[in-house]
């Protein structure tokens, strides 16, 4: 018996050692991720936007650098549990604002209880809101934008609408018409399974309708092609240790990480909006005209948001200055996986918008 508690007791006592060390090794990673860059800013708020209090935070290393506001992805998927370690990257060049989108990330876990249907005119809103507001506290008479996938086609529509606003923008991950964009994902998906007869009736029944296009069966054979034939966000490494920066997020407590993890924040609000005919019909293929310099950055590997359909739109758009850039053998998830070579493109756009 004595024997027995000896060994409890020392089990124990190394899981409180384990336990104690790990927070102060957290703690440690948190407060140096936390500090503000001399003449820069850091800064973690809610603010008020359209009804609700939506998450965002400001780092930068000078405060006279130009603002580029963040459009995460989705819609409704947030990136700050991780989203610093690459756009931290940017910031000798820009203050750089991340946004969790309505319902989306903190802005979710903050009033998980929100109901608010989530249609087009509301997004609008908020970014317009989110922008009016970046402009008075950081004291900018414009701002640029950068959006990923979701955010890329976001960002656009309130360039175009809004161009007294903005001096620029960056599509990543392009999306200009969901339902042209489901039809080359198809037409590239019967390339990748030629000679293979199960994933070629699946295939068909996917791109002719068999298989409603909104369905969950849908989104599973969508995904699981992507993934068997490697073109999926993760086929790739990427070039920071996700682990680590989830480990020593300045934004999350522990608190936050345990809702995100339990998925305390509730049903995804933007669930019912995916699968409306509105979201499905989204397009900016007949808007072309920009009043602003329009850059793409895509892989050419990128099937989820087809970079052949950002190519043909691209050539068609009339801006001051536009520019294409093409990451090589890489898919959907390019800032996040290959954040350094992302970085080195960003520098060069902001180079070229400096110079003017």
């Amino acid at each position: 018996m004595k024997i027995f508690k000896r060994v409890l007791f020392g089990i124990l006592g190394a899981l409180i050692i384990i336990i104690a060390t790990a927070s102060a090794v957290r703690t440690t990673g948190r407060l140096l991720n936390s500090r503000t860059p001399k003449g820069g800013i850091n800064e973690s708020l809610y603010v008020d936007i359209n009804g609700t209090k939506q998450w965002i935070s400001i780092y930068g290393k000078d405060k006279n650098n130009p603002v580029l506001l963040y459009l995460h992805g989705g819609p409704g998927y947030s990136t700050s549990m991780m989203d610093y370690a690459f756009t931290r990257k940017w910031a000798d060049v820009y203050t750089v604002v991340t946004w969790d989108q309505r319902a989306a990330g903190k802005s979710w876990l903050n009033n998980p209880k929100d109901t608010t249907p989530i249609n087009i005119n509301t997004m609008m809103e908020d970014g317009v809101e989110m922008t009016e507001f970046l402009r008075s506290h950081l004291g900018k008479d414009k701002i640029s934008i950068i959006g990923h996938s979701w955010g890329s086609i976001y960002g656009a529509m309130l360039v175009q609408d809004h161009p007294e606003y903005y001096d620029c923008f960056i599509g990543t991950g392009m999306v200009v018409d969901l339902t042209k964009n489901e039809e080359r994902y198809w037409e590239a998906a019967r390339e990748w399974a030629k000679g293979n007869e199960e994933d070629e009736q699946l295939i068909e029944k996917c791109a002719s309708g068999e298989i409603p296009k909104l369905s969950r069966e849908y989104y599973q054979a969508r995904q699981g092609m992507m993934e068997k034939y490697g073109y999926n966000i993760s086929a790739e490494k990427s070039d920071y240790s996700i682990p680590a920066t989830c480990f020593f997020n300045p934004y999350y407590s522990l608190w936050d990480w345990y809702r995100f993890m339990k998925g305390t924040a509730g049903s995804n609000p933007y669930q019912d909006w995916d699968e409306s005919e509105e979201f499905n019909s989204l397009s900016i293929l007949d808007r072309t005209e920009y009043k602003v310099p329009y850059y793409n950055i895509n892989g050419d590997m990128d099937y989820q948001a087809n970079s052949g359909l950002a190519q043909d739109y691209f050539d068609s758009v009339k801006a001051p200055r536009k520019k294409m850039y093409y990451m090589k053998n890489m898919a959907h998830g390019l800032l996040e996986i290959r954040s350094g070579e992302f970085s080195d493109i960003v520098h060069e756009i902001a180079a070229m918008e400096r110079a003017e």
